[in-house]
């Protein structure tokens, strides 16, 4: 591989591992309040995590784009606290990766929270558990299995990663050029054999990830 793939694959594990942090300290509390609410606004709030199922991921990062960019809002801020535009930067490739991952975190983590139940939390609550020491003590062990696939599906989904990436993006080498704008590049140029080598690393990687999450939910249910 040349030094521009390798920069690729370390940018691609670099971003994948950021977002899918953030992706699990902030969808937790989403994942736990969808699971645990029964307010109004919970098809909505559902609704606007589970988007990125059916949207074109173009669609989410001309969104955005604009939404970044200097005439947006949060563009407009950034500048003014001296950050800068996110935009064709790494941070903004993390942006984008955890708007269009949100569901395959939030969404097994919401599962999870679900399949616990009421009678762990009541028994918490008689031997006069607080709130925050029953969800470490006990919602967190119990629903370890819910956090190893969102964590999983996470990474794995930012590794493949390609149309929101390359509009939030770009095209900027050892910046913003991931595995799947590599593979692009390669067809592209006609560069058909490096192509190959990088898309049956991803081809190789997205059946293991998957052959885990299968053998691991065969054990759970024996």
């Amino acid at each position: 591989m040349s030094p521009s793939d390798l920069g690729a694959i370390r940018l691609t594990l670099e971003l994948a591992v950021v977002a899918t942090a953030i992706l699990l300290v902030g969808g937790t509390p989403i994942a736990w309040w969808l699971a645990r609410t029964r307010s109004r606004l919970k098809p909505v709030i559902g609704a606007v995590v589970a988007l990125p199922l059916v949207l074109p991921p173009t669609v989410i990062g001309f969104y955005l784009l604009l939404l970044l960019g200097p005439q947006g809002p949060v563009g407009q801020l950034t500048q003014a606290l001296g950050l800068g535009l996110l935009p064709f930067s790494f941070a903004g490739l993390v942006v984008g990766s955890v708007f269009y991952s949100m569901p395959f975190v939030v969404q097994p983590l919401q599962q999870a929270f679900e399949a616990i139940g009421e009678r762990p939390l009541e028994v918490a609550a008689t031997l006069r558990a607080g709130a925050l020491d029953t969800f470490v003590s006990v919602v967190l062990p119990l629903a370890r299995p819910g956090f190893l696939t969102a964590a999983v599906l996470g990474f794995a989904h930012t590794v493949g990663e390609f149309g929101v990436v390359l509009m939030i993006g770009g095209n900027i080498p050892e910046r913003t050029r991931v595995v799947s704008v590599q593979i692009y590049d390669h067809v592209e140029a006609l560069e058909y054999t490096e192509a190959h080598w990088l898309s049956a690393g991803m081809l190789l990687f997205s059946f293991a990830v998957l052959w885990v999450l299968y053998s691991r939910g065969r054990g759970v249910a024996r």
